[in-house]
């Protein structure tokens, strides 16, 4: 039976699957802390973004992480994320900081700097984290591992919801459904083909496709692979 203190499960899956909701929920009901890894990389690409660094400068964007202090703060109403000591929460969700986060994602030296943050803010356990490699990159040895995927087109459609009810100075309806379905698949396509932990499920991952499914029924499909594995109530 797996000690309560080192519980660490692992949550992957591409842009749109409910991830980040998954994972506050799990967090909830059994007292963990959540860390959301995409507001990590959201972090550095403003950072990026205000540096005046192309999304695709290597070299520039290696040279700028080793100048770089990204951490999370857990709150009630999600994780707040602080970038050299100047907490950023509200600017992740920006268009072209979401947009840039994915292109310096891609870059090995990145995401290596990356994981090891990653490593160092979960290594006390207790934890939810998710992302895309959590499971086969940042925690090989994760308690328990969920892929949760979707259809493209239900991604989109969730995420535009989402972008809707997101108080903005955007008038309604600006963006399009059709640009976010473009977006979710091009950010597929640098996810499944990036050279460094590319997008895939951990071979001991639990696989729930949650197209036809609610968030509820999601959550509790989850909490029941939790309880199994680690004997939870």
């Amino acid at each position: 039976m797996t000690e309560p203190e080192r519980i660490i499960i692992a949550i992957d899956g591409p842009a749109g699957a409910g991830k980040s909701t998954l994972a506050a929920r799990i967090a909830q009901r059994f007292g963990l802390l959540n860390l959301e890894t995409g507001a990590m990389y959201r972090a550095f690409a403003l950072k990026a973004l205000e540096a005046g660094l192309s999304p695709e400068d290597g070299p520039g964007l290696e040279a700028l992480a080793a100048t770089s202090l990204i951490d999370l703060e857990a709150s009630p109403t999600g994780n707040r994320v602080f970038l050299d000591g100047e907490e950023v929460t509200w600017r992740l969700r920006e268009k072209s900081v979401t947009e840039a986060a994915s292109r310096v994602s891609v870059h090995p030296a990145i995401r290596r700097w990356m994981v090891a943050l990653q490593r160092k803010l979960g290594e006390g356990g207790r934890i939810v984290m998710e992302g895309r490699d959590i499971g086969s990159a940042v925690f090989p040895d994760a308690d328990v591992k969920i892929f949760l995927d979707a259809d493209p087109e239900v991604r989109s459609q969730r995420r535009y919801e989402q972008i809707e009810a997101t108080p903005t100075t955007r008038a309604p309806g600006a963006v399009l459904p059709e640009a976010v379905l473009k977006d979710i698949r091009e950010r597929d396509q640098r996810d499944r083909t990036r050279a460094l932990s590319p997008l895939k499920p951990a071979p001991d991952a639990v696989i729930i496709d949650s197209t036809g499914l609610s968030l509820d029924q999601v959550i509790e499909r989850v909490e029941g692979i939790i309880q199994e594995r680690l004997k939870l109530s």
